[in-house]
C-alpha cells in the first residue's frame, strides 16, 4: 500500500468495502495463475510456494524479526498461519477438480456459518440453510471427481471460518501484517510435507517458481494484507458477509481467464448462495465486538 493510499485509508476517505473489492479481484487472479501451474508441479506444491513466498515477501518488507513477540502472540499467529496455509492447500486441491466459482461458492459455508453465529437471528439461520441447499445443488449431482473437489472445498470452507476468527484476533491484537507474514511462514512449514514432492519440477525451471511466488503475492500478500486493514474497521460478522461476495468474483474470473462456463445447474447453486448473502446482509446487527 502506497503512502498516499494509506493516508487516505487512515483518514477514512477509502471505504473498507472498496479496498476489499481490490483484494477480491487480486485473490482470484492469483488463483487463476496458480491453476496454470498445476500440470507442472501439482496443486500441493503450488500452495506451498504461494504461502512460503508470500510470507517471505511480507516478513522482509516489514522486517518482522525486529518486533518483540510474546509467547501468546506467537501462539495466535501460528494458529492463524496454520489455518490460512491449510485453507490454501485444500482450495487448490478443490479447484483442480471443480470450476473456480463453484469451489468458492461451496467453501462459502464457512464464512456464512460465522456470520450466522455472529448475528444469531432466525433470518441468518434461513440464510445458512439456503447456502447449504446451494452447495447440495453444486455438489450433489456432480460426477465423483467433482464430488471429491466439493469435499475439499468444504474442508477449505471450515478452515476459512477459522481464518476469519483467528484473523480478527491477530488484526486487533496489534500484530496485523507482521502476524500475517510470520503466520504464513509457520503455515508453510505445516503444509510442507504435502508440497515438497513436486518441488523437483521447479528447481530447474525458475519461471515456475516465480509463477508460484507471483500467485502468492496476488492471492495472499495483497488480499490478506488488505483483510488485516479491513478487519480493524469491521466486526467479524460484517466482514464474513463482505467475503460472501467472493463467489461472484471467482465465477467471473473463471469465465474470463480459464473459460469455465457454468451450467444452468451451477448457476442455480451459486445463485442460492448469493441469495443467502443478501438475506444475511439484511439481518446484520448493530456493529459490536464479536471476537471470542
Amino acid at each position: 500500500m502506497s503512502a498516499s493510499v494509506e493516508r487516505n485509508w487512515r483518514a477514512g476517505r477509502i471505504s473498507p468495502e472498496a479496498l476489499f473489492a481490490v483484494g477480491a479481484v487480486s485473490q482470484y487472479l492469483g488463483a487463476a495463475t496458480a491453476f496454470e501451474l498445476f500440470d507442472e508441479m501439482g496443486p500441493s506444491t503450488v500452495a506451498l510456494l504461494r504461502v512460503a513466498g508470500a510470507g517471505a515477501v511480507l516478513v522482509v518488507l516489514r522486517r518482522s524479526w525486529r518486533r518483540h513477540w510474546s509467547r501468546i502472540e506467537l501462539a495466535w499467529t501460528a494458529a492463524f498461519g496454520a489455518a490460512l496455509a491449510s485453507m490454501n492447500l485444500f482450495f487448490y486441491l478443490a479447484i483442480e477438480r471443480v470450476p473456480l466459482g463453484n469451489s468458492v461458492a461451496i467453501e462459502f459455508i464457512g464464512p456464512i456459518a460465522v456470520a450466522a453465529f455472529g448475528t444469531r437471528t432466525l433470518r441468518s439461520g434461513w440464510a445458512l440453510a439456503l447456502a447449504i441447499a446451494g452447495v447440495v445443488v453444486l455438489a450433489g449431482f456432480a460426477p465423483p471427481e467433482a464430488q471429491l473437489g466439493a469435499l475439499f472445498s468444504l474442508i477449505a470452507g471450515t478452515l476459512w471460518a477459522g481464518y476469519i476468527i483467528l484473523g480478527h484476533r491477530v488484526a486487533r491484537s496489534g500484530m496485523a501484517v507482521d502476524g500475517l507474514g510470520v503466520g504464513m511462514l509457520i503455515g508453510a512449514v505445516v503444509i510442507s510435507p504435502a508440497g515438497f514432492r513436486g518441488l523437483d519440477a521447479g528447481v530447474g525451471a525458475p519461471l515456475l517458481l516465480a509463477g508460484g511466488v507471483a500467485a502468492g503475492v496476488l492471492s495472499n500478500v495483497i488480499p490478506y494484507g488488505i483483510d488485516q486493514l479491513v478487519m480493524q474497521r469491521l466486526e467479524r460478522a460484517r466482514f464474513a458477509l463482505l467475503q460472501a461476495l467472493l463467489p461472484v468474483t471467482a465465477t467471473l474470473i473463471g469465465l474470463a481467464w480459464l473459460s469455465q462456463v457454468p451450467s444452468l445447474r451451477e448457476v442455480a447453486g451459486i445463485a442460492a448462495v448469493i441469495a443467502a448473502i443478501v438475506i444475511n446482509r439484511e439481518s446484520d446487527p448493530t456493529p459490536r465486538d464479536v471476537i471470542p
